[in-house]
């Protein structure tokens, strides 16, 4: 029975594993997000950043896993988002005014949402397989009145997501449409996440039947 290990304290994955019929457990890595991208350099990819960032936190939390029932066997999966726009990644922003520049530099357009995937297997307390890959969506931003962008701004909800906006809370009611799989944009691609298990020899039913709630 492979237990999944979500290495991510974001209610937003959480949601959307447990909507799909999985309850993982869940552990928080310590990763230095800002020290890993500074040493990738500026020149590296998008989709390299998001997916070396979910590589280092699946990393993390498979080193620190001490339960021997659950490192017998089981998979540990790492995600990072970031949103790429005018040839720059944005991630979580630092501050209210940030958020209100990167809203009113995007509202009306569009932008690519990179959600990097790392998916590490454990058999008899060792690492047997690694797969990684990013799921790219991109999202169509509405525009809000200022009203409705302050009153957002004032939940706090924009600074805690990257990009400063989810899908499926209150950034919702600014976000026109995407194309691509919605569950990335939320922050884990549930068709992504089917084929790394795949790729382990796991089905999507082990995982129900090892995962129920």
């Amino acid at each position: 029975m492979t237990r999944l290990v979500l290495a991510s304290a974001s209610s937003g994955r959480l949601k959307v594993l447990r909507q799909a019929g999985v309850e993982p457990l869940v552990r928080v890595s310590g990763v230095d997000e800002d020290g890993l991208i500074a040493a990738l350099g500026p020149g590296a990819a998008p989709d390299e950043v998001v997916r070396n960032l979910a590589r280092a936190k699946a990393e993390h939390v498979t080193a620190m896993l001490d339960e021997r029932d659950v490192t017998a066997n089981c998979v540990v999966l790492g995600c990072d988002s970031m949103l790429y726009r005018d040839g720059q990644l944005c991630g979580k922003p630092e501050s209210t005014d940030d958020a209100r520049r990167q809203w009113r530099s995007m509202a009306g357009r569009s932008g690519q949402l990179h959600t990097g995937h790392c998916l590490i297997q454990l058999r008899d307390h060792g690492v047997v397989r690694m797969e990684t890959e990013t799921s790219i969506t991109t999202v169509h931003f509405g525009t809000p009145t200022d009203a409705d962008l302050e009153a957002y701004l004032a939940s706090g909800e924009p600074l805690r997501v990257a990009g400063a906006f989810t899908l499926d809370g209150l950034g919702g009611w600014f976000i026109d449409g995407v194309d691509g799989d919605p569950s990335t944009v939320i922050g884990v691609s549930l068709p992504l996440l089917r084929s790394l298990l795949a790729r382990c020899g796991l089905s999507v039913a082990d995982v129900w039947a090892a995962n129920a709630g």
